[in-house]
């Protein structure tokens, strides 16, 4: 039995991600962290009933984690929280799924490193959905055919969404840059200028909208489109689960849900 700690257990996707462990045959929540509801049960929060996991205080989270021995820290908060919270995990011997976005290349090459320092196992991605990760995979097989296309990305997400554009996005532009060699990235557009052969990136932010993503390669005369829609929270959740159930398993080291996938 893989023993799990979830941080931000009472936000949105904490409570879901206890949700889904609570339905797994191979895990079990021993750990629940956040900056707020200290003491409650954790079950509240997700809607399962009491677990008899209370919630604390994420200030303690190297004493909770050694004490509980957990196996797998899933994180799904913040850059400022993550790039304190990850090496404190790795330093506990703890496994780690990432799943926060807006990271910067500075912030993850210090997580990084603190995960390979403590040769624990990790999955780093912006996204955890099975189907956005197809989705990559079509978009690299595409951007090989549709090179000389004109390449646009929107993306679409709910009014609180901090970071934009989202980290789906930017890998979907790094997956097509991949494909290609360099790309120059635009961000929006404004003024008056000829487009050149970037890959623009836009961001919308509205509503409730739990994620959309489309990858436009447009010609002469035709386009080609590719569309992922996420209705529900539930996808993300689900696959942070899969993949704390794999990594477990693996070697040390960073892996990405293409492995988790065997894409």
């Amino acid at each position: 039995m893989i023993n799990a700690a979830v941080l931000g257990a009472c936000g949105r996707m904490g409570s879901l991600i206890i949700e889904n462990i609570t339905c797994s045959t191979d895990m079990q929540l021993v750990a629940a962290f956040d900056i707020g509801n200290i003491g409650k049960d954790a079950g509240e929060f997700a809607h399962v009933g009491n677990l008899g996991i209370q919630i604390s205080d994420v200030k303690d989270l190297e004493t909770v984690l050694k004490k509980t021995q957990a196996d797998v820290l899933i994180d799904f908060t913040a850059a400022g929280a993550t790039i304190v919270n990850a090496p404190i995990a790795a330093g506990c011997g703890v496994n780690l799924i990432i799943g926060t976005t807006g990271i910067t290349s500075e912030q993850r090459a210090v997580i990084e490193e603190a995960i390979r320092k403590n040769q624990v196992r990790a999955v780093i991605s912006p996204n955890y959905s099975v189907g956005v990760n197809v989705f990559f995979k079509i978009v690299r097989e595409a951007a090989k055919y549709l090179a000389d296309y004109d390449i646009e990305i929107i993306e679409a997400h709910h009014n609180q969404k901090k970071d934009a554009p989202s980290g789906t996005a930017l890998r979907a532009a790094d997956v097509i840059s991949e494909a290609l060699g360099s790309k120059e990235y635009v961000y929006g557009r404004e003024g008056i200028a000829p487009r050149g052969k970037e890959i623009g990136i836009h961001a919308v932010r509205g509503g409730d909208i739990t994620g959309d993503h489309t990858v436009l390669f447009v010609g002469n005369s035709e386009r080609v489109e590719i569309h992922h829609m996420a209705h529900s929270r539930q996808i993300f959740a689900k696959g942070a689960v899969r993949a704390a159930e794999w990594i477990c398993g693996q070697e040390p080291g960073i892996y990405s849900m293409d492995d988790v996938l065997g894409l």
